[in-house]
């Protein structure tokens, strides 16, 4: 739950609405180094723990939704295979926004203005809990992984290099 002067975002509110545990964690960004390792120092936690949410773009299926390691890159070919596609790729930056509410370094797996099938890196399971935008620079939630792969109805595997 939010601690005081912590506003709580939509990915939160919906956290909520399903009763699902969380907490949120405010950090200082720096908007010239949005990177998950700069959140990863400034929360003191290992990166392997903090993971990023990236939107691609399968040629088949259309836009999906990848968590993973900020330590790591995806895999685009084992992401196009488990997606039904035949390539994916990495959205434009300039899109983000229009095509999920959110901005750069505060995209968050929930909340989207859309439902898009989600992906999770395998290596989440291996934590009692981890680190993922709460859709806001400056603030994560930090939640069950296998949690957010219920709430998301995410495909778990190994998506990322």
């Amino acid at each position: 739950m939010p601690k005081k002067g912590i506003e709580k975002t939509n990915a939160a509110r919906l956290l909520d609405r399903a009763g699902i545990a969380y907490n949120l964690i405010p950090y200082e960004f720096d908007e010239s180094d949005l990177a998950a390792s700069h959140v990863a120092q400034s929360l003191g936690e290992p990166i392997e723990r903090v993971f990023k949410t990236l939107v691609l773009h399968g040629d088949k299926n259309g836009y999906l939704v990848c968590v993973v390691p900020g330590n790591t890159e995806v895999d685009l070919k084992s992401l196009a295979k488990a997606s039904g596609n035949k390539k994916t790729e990495m959205i434009p930056m300039k899109d983000l926004l229009a095509v999920t509410g959110y901005i750069r370094g505060g995209c968050s797996p929930i909340g989207m203005k859309k439902k898009y099938p989600t992906y999770i890196h395998s290596t989440a399971l291996g934590f009692d809990s981890i680190f993922i935008s709460a859709g806001v620079r400056g603030l994560q939630l930090q939640l069950s992984p296998s949690e957010l792969i219920s709430f998301t109805n995410a495909t778990v595997g190994d998506f990322a290099e």
